[in-house]
């Protein structure tokens, strides 16, 4: 590349960075990876997933459900943040 030129890919990606929407996109990648993240059976019983201040929200009406989620905070962080390549996740609530 000439000097002082920058890559479609790389400006995109500075912008998305700088960008208020930032998190909302990371939202919907969480949402659209759910399922390999957490298995069919789980995405199933899901009602919504929100990032929120980095905090992952996820509500389902399935009290077992519930309880396995709070057991397994911890790995939801570790995957999520796998998956997103960086550490966006800091903690996990299960409503």
């Amino acid at each position: 590349m000439r000097h002082g030129t920058t890559s479609i890919g790389d400006a995109l990606r500075e912008f998305m960075n700088k960008s208020r929407m930032k998190p909302r996109l990371i939202e919907v990648r969480i949402q659209d990876n759910w399922e390999k993240l957490m298995g069919k059976t789980i995405a199933r019983y899901t009602q919504s997933i929100q990032l929120i201040d980095n905090k992952l929200i996820v509500t389902t009406t399935v009290a077992p459900l519930k309880q396995e989620l709070t057991y397994s905070k911890d790995k939801i962080i570790k995957l999520v943040n796998e998956m997103l390549g960086e550490n966006i996740v800091k903690e996990v609530m299960i409503r």
